[in-house]
């Protein structure tokens, strides 16, 4: 289980299924102690196999996997159930998943623009970005767009929009956004309970 922070609509049952599936947790140190000391996830299922740090890499699933912990601009409080009110959770982050022979993923978190994105195509060739583009937590359509043209994926999949009437960013406006900047991508907008099958795609 892949968590980039600690906000409750991003945690959402984790620990449940944790418990349920004995699923190792991958988050940052930070992170996944407060998720064991305050949340509940089973601390044998968050060890250091499976938890990094940013600019570390996570090779997992006998090298089949290579997870890259990745920055981003949030914040990571966790929401425990007492008193208290948010929890310390670390910094937020986002994911570069890399699956041996298939594609490479960039899951931003949930973040706003910022400039060191551009280094990703550095060192990773990014088939596939999630982009939030909701707005008023994260980046909007238009900030989203100036991201996707740093970081140069095939295909980017916009995501963190209509669940809340706050969040204002919709496809649409994405889309027209990318097409303003002559942004060559894939725009891939999914439904919700929709899943689909990723190759290595080729440059549009």
């Amino acid at each position: 289980i892949l968590i980039t922070h600690g906000h409750s609509d991003h945690v959402g049952d984790a620990v449940e299924i944790g418990k349920k599936a004995g699923a190792k947790l991958v988050a940052t140190f930070d992170l996944a102690d407060a998720m064991v000391k305050h949340l509940g996830y089973p601390a044998e299922q968050a060890q250091t196999d499976t938890i990094g740090h940013f600019g570390g890499e996570l090779t997992l699933l006998d090298g089949e996997v290579k997870v890259a912990f990745v920055r981003a601009h949030h914040g990571s409080g966790v929401a425990a159930d007492d008193r208290y009110g948010l929890r310390h959770g670390g910094a937020p982050g986002g994911f570069v998943i890399t699956i041996r022979g298939g594609p490479t993923m960039y899951h931003t978190g949930d973040t706003d623009l910022f400039s060191d994105m551009a280094l990703l195509s550095r060192f990773y060739d990014i088939d596939l970005m999630l982009a939030c583009i909701g707005d008023h937590f994260t980046m909007g359509p238009a900030r989203a767009a100036e991201a996707v043209k740093l970081v140069k994926p095939r295909t980017v999949i916009p995501m963190h929009y209509g669940t809340f009437p706050i969040l204002t960013g919709t496809p649409e406006a994405f889309e027209r956004e990318l097409k303003q900047r002559g942004t060559k991508v894939e725009l891939r907008v999914m439904t919700i309970g929709e899943a689909i099958s990723l190759g290595k795609a080729k440059k549009p």
